[in-house]
């Protein structure tokens, strides 16, 4: 019997409380009432549902990501929580770009003013040639426009290049401020550090300014509806003496070492985080892990799922929720057996795979399309 076997919505529940009383409150994403009302806090206030819809970088799906017109489009759909990534301009503000490298997110190649800023940078170790942010100033960023990353892809997105400019985290903040005031409820952020030893290494530490805002905001607490997240496990560490905010620990494949182990001669790859004896440790700083989707369910050569592992089980057992990434409605991005067609651009079988990855026992999902992935989660979500 697999493990996905036993992941019925009532044995979710339990996990999920069991990860709020190991650790915070603000992960009480199956029995928050209870949770709440035991440590003192208002009951329902921080409610998550299981599983929790996440939009990656919006609704990136219909809108060029990291912008607020994507942001706003994904909380208007109903997602649960909405990602932010984080990278420093020249001046250490946090704006929001997936990567630092902003050469396929924005229009900068078409500014003549900044064509001296192109350069060849080595990032993380990999070799990339373009416009990065921390070159710039936020008051030049903001002489920029967003556009669609994967035209190709997704070309009904372009129709919106042009018309956004780069956000702020702070803008974001303020933005999740007003919504919240008008919906009366916490609108719920998922904040990762963008290369953190890198920027650290340049003079542009992450975690500091990152804490400052998140104090100035109120979302510094463990009981915040905020995530932070960083696939450097040390990022998280550094942040856990700064804030009380939830963490999580981005998880990429399994022979992966992390480039904050790199830099300081760890030898650990993923494959050894993920062992019952690496999930410890991770508890030991974080309230939950991030993994690629293969980690909690493993593609054959012919690229249709395998069985699940005990990843599920093993973190739910060290109280740590699991939030894997990213699940998408095109072809190009499914395992082979929920593919529809030879499109790479069409949707496939995605409520089919949404299923298939709900029934492990997952806490929640990244989705670049969170519509979608609302509808697939109501299936499977737990009842009062």
């Amino acid at each position: 019997m697999t493990q996905g076997a036993h992941s019925s919505p009532a044995r979710r529940t339990v996990l999920g409380a069991a990860a709020v009383l190991g650790s915070a409150a603000a992960l009480s994403v199956g029995a928050a009432g209870t949770a709440a009302q035991a440590q003192g806090r208002p009951s329902g206030s921080y409610k998550l549902p299981v599983p929790t819809v996440i939009a990656h970088r919006g609704a990136s799906g219909y809108r060029p990501e990291h912008t607020l017109g994507s942001y706003q489009l994904a909380l208007d759909m109903g997602a649960d929580v909405i990602e932010q990534d984080l990278v420093p301009t020249k001046d250490g503000h946090l704006v929001c770009r997936h990567e630092n490298d902003i050469t396929g997110t924005t229009d900068v190649a078409d500014h003549p003013e900044f064509a001296s800023r192109k350069t060849t940078k080595t990032v993380d170790g990999t070799s990339l040639t373009g416009w990065f942010t921390e070159d710039f100033t936020l008051a030049e960023l903001k002489t920029l426009r967003a556009k669609e990353r994967i035209p190709g892809t997704r070309q009904e997105n372009t129709v919106y290049d042009g018309r956004w400019t780069i956000p702020t985290f702070e803008e974001v903040l303020r933005w999740a401020e007003k919504e919240g005031r008008r919906r009366g409820r916490p609108i719920w952020l998922y904040v990762e550090t963008k290369h953190p030893t890198y920027f650290r290494g340049l003079g542009l530490g992450l975690e500091e300014p990152l804490a400052k805002l998140l104090r100035r905001y109120g979302r510094h607490g463990a009981d915040s509806p905020t995530f932070l997240q960083s696939f450097e496990p040390t990022s998280m560490q550094r942040m856990a003496k700064l804030v009380s905010t939830p963490r999580v620990v981005l998880l990429w494949t399994a022979d992966d070492r992390p480039w904050d182990f790199r830099e300081a001669g760890d030898p650990r790859t993923v494959a050894d985080l993920i062992t019952p004896e690496g999930l410890k440790w991770i508890a030991s700083y974080a309230q939950g892990i991030g993994p690629l989707l293969d980690l909690v369910i493993p593609k054959g050569k012919d690229g249709k799922l395998g069985k699940p592992t005990t990843l599920v089980r093993d973190a739910h057992a060290k109280g740590l929720v699991l939030h894997p990434y990213t699940l998408r409605n095109e072809n190009s991005f499914l395992p082979a057996d929920f593919r529809r067609g030879t499109d790479p651009a069409a949707y496939g079988d995605v409520f089919g795979a949404y299923k298939a990855y709900f029934a492990t026992g997952i806490d929640g999902i990244f989705t670049d399309q969170p519509d979608t992935g609302l509808l697939a989660a109501a299936d499977f979500r737990t009842r009062p």
